[in-house]
């Protein structure tokens, strides 16, 4: 009885095991892919074109317009199909010329990086005395004690989603107490005396302020002068401008599924960047993985049953219009999309998918899941098997937003806002081999969903 036990267990295992095991078709696939990926190196070479080439890519400047024909040529190359761009209007905002120093209690020069969307000073700058503050409630505390004062934000990192609201909303909150403008600790864990940037936004209530980030070690020195009881003063001059919004384009193209055209798997990234650095990892590499995929499968031969489509998103960064512009264009084919794929958190190696599914109840979201699971003895053969429900991408939000399946390449990004939004995202600190993997996990993925009856709605 025992062996019969034992003997139907290990069938009913073997069983199960076999009814997971990918087909061989795409075991084969995806090893031609992987093989394909490291002998070519593809993505880094549009990386390293990109980066190189053009540099980082602000919305509405002359760089970013550049890369949107840089991006048609590559898709085209790529032997991609229908390679168009569908045009958005976008904001331009201009850094101009800006610096700071601390005036007393010595002359210092500060590194700074004026926060996107900000206000500029009058021509001759701003001096004031400084204040510093570790949080909102405290700056509340304070009250009108800041009034006349430069208020400095000096937050500790505690991961971006929990601290980036102080370098978004902080000009308007000092500006509610009188401040004359705004400073704020830059939003990463690590620092080499390094700014970093970022967007911003103003409350219609509030007056205009001028605001930059700082570097963390002149954040933490300015606090511990006010801690010492020595008052500090700082001068600081930005020359930032918003002009009128500027003409631009998302870049579109697509392997045309052989048997269900209109059912579209979209794998994205964002060709702007800001205007420091070359952009590499925010959100170059997303570009080029996502561009790499779909070669790659165009260059084996492989036939998708369903559309692969490549979309190059533009101002993610300060605006999302590429986002919401793409939605307007393509509302009334949202049934046909069988998933919204994004990658935006650098270039390291990929460990699997976040599903986002904001608008299903709990059962379908987790049917959902358990759909993407499916995936999962093929991805984990690439390392990359961890299939879980999360975020998908800011790009592709307004999609999801309606009822799209969301995905995001979810890359470990250990060291991703260690160089965000700074000076220091630049292609040296991107691997080859880990943009190679990441290729092959996109297009393994991209092509097993093409193949397959999966919807996730």
């Amino acid at each position: 009885m025992r062996l019969s036990i034992c003997l139907l267990t290990s069938l009913a295992l073997a069983a199960t095991l076999q009814a997971q095991r990918p087909p061989a078709s795409l075991l084969a696939a995806s090893d031609r892919i992987k093989a394909e990926a490291f002998r070519t190196h593809g993505a880094y070479r549009d990386l390293a074109s990109l980066c190189d080439g053009i540099g980082h890519r602000l919305s509405g400047s002359p760089e970013l317009d550049k890369a949107i024909v840089w991006a048609q040529d590559r898709m085209t190359a790529a032997g991609l199909k229908n390679v168009h761009t569908e045009p958005v209007m976008v904001p331009h905002w201009v850094r101009g010329a800006e610096r700071a120093e601390m005036v007393a209690p010595r002359a210092q020069p500060l590194h700074i990086l004026g926060l996107g969307g900000s206000v500029g000073t009058p021509a001759d700058g701003v001096t004031a005395d400084v204040v510093v503050v570790g949080s909102f409630a405290e700056l509340d505390r304070l009250g009108a004690a800041v009034k006349g004062k430069i208020v400095l934000y000096d937050v500790p990192y505690a991961g971006y989603g929990a601290t980036v609201a102080y370098r978004f909303s902080g000009a308007s909150r000092a500006a509610r107490w009188g401040a004359v403008a705004a400073l704020v600790r830059s939003i990463s864990p690590v620092s080499l005396d390094t700014p970093h940037t970022g967007v911003m936004a103003y409350d219609p209530t509030q007056p205009k302020i001028p605001t930059a980030a700082v570097t963390l070690e002149a954040a933490t020195q300015l606090r511990r002068l006010q801690e010492a009881g020595v008052p500090v003063r700082i001068h600081l001059v930005m020359g930032a401008t918003t002009l009128p919004d500027a003409p631009s384009a998302n870049v579109v193209g697509e392997i045309p599924g052989t048997e269900r055209p209109n059912e579209v798997i979209l794998l994205s990234g964002h060709l702007d960047s800001w205007d420091v650095g070359q952009g590499a990892q925010d959100d170059g590499a997303g570009c080029v993985i996502s561009l790499e995929a779909a070669r790659l499968i165009q260059a084996l031969g492989l036939k998708p049953r369903r559309t692969i489509r490549v979309v190059f998103f533009v101002n993610e960064e300060n605006g999302l219009r590429g986002g919401d512009g793409y939605l307007a264009a393509h509302r009334a084919d949202l049934a046909g999309f069988v998933a919204a794929v994004e990658s935006d958190s650098g270039s390291e190696k990929a460990r699997g998918f976040g599903l986002d599914l904001p608008k299903a109840t709990p059962e379908a979201r987790a049917a959902a899941l358990a759909q993407l699971q499916t995936f999962a003895p093929l991805l984990e053969r690439l390392g990359a098997g961890r299939l879980v429900l999360g975020g998908s991408g800011e790009d592709v939000s307004p999609l999801v937003a309606q009822g799209v399946p969301g995905l995001g390449l979810d890359h470990a990004a250990t060291h991703y806002f260690d160089i965000h939004h700074s000076e220091a995202d630049t292609l040296d600190k991107v691997d080859e081999n880990d943009l190679a993997q990441n290729a092959a996990i996109l297009a393994t993925f991209a092509y097993a969903l093409a193949q397959s009856e999966v919807t996730f709605r």
